[in-house]
């Protein structure tokens, strides 16, 4: 475990500033193999706007942006909660892009990280959660311990960097 890590919520500001350390992390994570909407090789530019355009969602209040740093303040995870759901799904939010440095992993930040959505994800009034990772992967297994309930799987739902398919699995979890 991280003794020293730090969780915390992002402003629209603090976000719209952070967007070259969150484009680190999400450069690392897809070099390093995570299916998280990218292929690899991954543009900076691409991974920039991308975060420019999630500061921009926290700004018009649809996202909840948390971020993981070290005792050295160093950005090494990320997690969001899109709130922006239809009418009839107010109570719902979805949770995405949980992304952990490499240097950070098997430390506890993650579960962390998820511990934390959770908590912001009650303050804002949302009582059923979901997400999807890659089938097989250690992300899998996390959520299964953080209590999130497998709904079932999808094969060949999307690409991993590399460009060969692999299977999403479903989760929900009610808070």
């Amino acid at each position: 475990m991280i003794q020293d890590v730090n969780v915390r919520r992002l402003s629209a500001s603090e976000a719209a500033a952070s967007v070259e350390a969150l484009a680190d992390v999400l450069l690392d994570c897809v070099e390093g193999g995570a299916s998280v909407s990218f292929l690899w090789p991954l543009p900076r530019e691409k991974a920039v706007a991308f975060w420019r355009g999630v500061a921009a969602g926290v700004a018009r209040g649809e996202r909840v942006l948390l971020v993981a740093e070290d005792g050295e303040e160093q950005l090494i995870g990320t997690v969001q909660l899109v709130l922006a759901m239809p009418d009839n799904q107010p109570h719902r939010g979805d949770v995405a892009k949980m992304l952990v440095h490499r240097k950070a992993r098997r430390r506890g930040v993650a579960q962390r990280l998820m511990e934390a959505i959770d908590d912001e994800a009650r303050k804002e009034g949302k009582t059923v959660l979901v997400l999807d990772t890659v089938t097989g992967s250690d992300a899998e297994r996390l959520y299964a311990r953080a209590g999130w309930q497998r709904v079932g799987e999808i094969p060949k739902y999307a690409l991993l960097p590399t460009g060969e398919f692999c299977g999403t699995t479903v989760f929900y979890k009610h808070l």
